[in-house]
């Protein structure tokens, strides 16, 4: 496989001549007043960044920023299509404008992610959302001001769903959403086409960005003073599989754990199929890269598994976790696991139960299937109800909360380096979280927000955990 999917510099050029271009029309537009854009993101933390770097080019273009609908002349939704219920909400909030683009004819409605990746879905858009102004897909988020340069000086809609094995744009300005916390791809796209994911469809193909563009962006951020490093990918364990072997994921690793400053180094997602006992060597040697390893299983039994086109069965999965806590006994695991999979029995899903109370995780992203058109299960057989499917989420849910509840028992008295995250609910508290990704509360003053700061547990509860500085 050859670099051929970074854009090319004269398409970044271009760009950003529309990006002067568009200045100077907001400029005459809005004489002394700045146009404010709303811009609001749907879904996972790869959606978020992807969210930063249009914020990041809107601002370049001279937009402001706005938490208010009222208040924005741009209103711009970042959608998920991970699951049915986060389209609904897209479809209901975006209908919702119908109104406010009829009292101001030059408000633009745009709306862009994975959602309007899917054909079915812009044609929706096109036909039945006349008001919306500006949709694109996940492949051309880089030509974002030539499309408003378009919408501006045309009046007419632009819709760009290029269908595309994917592309990365370096250099792309980000406006983070945060001070302390800094979301890094390192990869995008998926070649696993699990039956139940549309991932692969809206993502396009893996393709990683190249090593020292990493290394440059993780530099920058350290030095700006950004204490928590994360980074993503769909499956960040495949980084370079198909390039140089000497810098693949666990190299990735141990270069930024290398990287001088007082910060710590987590990423998502991991998938088991490219998951290795390289990389958990490198996890447990790397001080700066916390002992949390979210790895999800989706299923404990082998034929769903199949079905799902997991590439993995039971027996892989556990001889990980196994290594994974032989290397670090205080290793925190996490997972997703999808209920009612499409021809699932009730004993099938006992073996998911069993792998939950084998593993013992701190805490479990559960999920009822929900068909994605487009994808191998959406025409599978599925005759288990959703009543029935109901009851075996409680059971699993249950079950996790007695083992989460166990967990979070066992670190009374214990200290964790936790980096503060904010206030909590309660008045006067503040919130963080261990390396182990749980959330822990404890008294302290609003200065803290954004460094670490050690706390021992005294009072811990399922989900949550409170302590005292020390």
């Amino acid at each position: 496989m050859t670099n051929n999917y970074f854009v090319p510099e004269t398409e970044l050029e271009k760009q950003r001549e529309y990006t002067e271009l568009v200045k100077t029309v907001l400029g005459s537009r809005f004489m002394n007043k700045e146009p404010k854009a709303f811009v609001h993101t749907y879904g996972c933390q790869g959606n978020v960044s992807d969210g930063e770097k249009l914020k990041g080019l809107l601002e370049k273009m001279g937009f402001g920023f706005t938490d208010t609908l009222e208040e924005a002349s741009l209103i711009l939704y970042n959608t998920c299509a991970i699951r049915e219920h986060a389209e609904d909400r897209v479809f209901g909030n975006v209908g919702a404008l119908k109104q406010m683009k009829k009292a101001n004819p030059e408000l633009i409605i745009g709306l862009c992610g994975c959602m309007t990746q899917q054909k079915h879905i812009a044609e929706k858009f096109y036909k039945s959302y006349p008001f919306v102004d500006l949709l694109f897909g996940t492949h051309v988020t880089h030509k974002l001001p030539e499309f408003i340069y378009r919408c501006l000086c045309s009046g007419k809609r632009v819709f760009d769903v290029t269908e595309s094995d994917g592309n990365i744009a370096e250099g792309l300005p980000v406006r983070r959403d945060g001070t302390f916390r800094a979301w890094i791809p390192i990869m995008y796209g998926c070649n696993n086409f699990c039956s139940y994911c549309i991932v692969p469809y809206v993502r396009g193909r893996e393709r990683s960005r190249k090593f020292n563009d990493i290394i440059a962006e993780v530099k920058d951020v350290v030095s700006r003073g950004y204490k928590e490093i994360t980074l993503l990918g769909q499956n960040v364990n495949s980084y370079n599989k198909n390039e140089d072997p000497e810098l693949r994921f666990p190299a990735l690793l141990r270069a930024i754990n290398d990287i001088e400053g007082d910060f710590i180094i987590r990423f998502m997602t991991s998938h088991p199929r490219d998951c290795t006992f390289e990389l958990l060597d490198a996890m447990a040697e790397c001080d700066k890269v916390a002992k949390h390893l979210h790895l999800p299983f989706q299923s404990g039994n082998d034929r769903v598994l199949k079905e799902m086109n997991r590439h993995y069965d039971r027996a892989k999965y556990l001889q990980l976790i196994d290594y994974a806590y032989e290397r670090m006994p205080e290793l925190s695991i996490t997972s997703d696991v999808i209920v009612g999979f499409p021809g699932e029995t009730y004993d099938e899903f006992k073996d998911t139960l069993s792998l939950v109370d084998r593993v013992k995780y701190t805490s479990l992203f559960t999920f009822i299937f929900s068909p994605r058109k487009g994808t191998k299960a959406y025409d599978m057989e599925d005759p288990v109800s959703r009543e029935e499917k109901g009851k075996w989420f409680k059971e699993l849910t249950d079950l996790q909360e007695k083992i989460a509840g166990n967990r979070t028992a066992d670190m009374k008295g214990k200290v964790y380096k936790v980096l503060v995250e904010g206030r909590s609910k309660t008045e006067g508290m503040l919130s963080g979280r261990t390396q182990g990704n749980v959330i822990i509360e404890f008294l302290g003053d609003e200065s803290l927000i954004g460094k670490f700061v050690y706390v021992k547990v005294t009072n811990p509860r399922t989900w949550v955990v409170y302590g005292e500085t020390v």
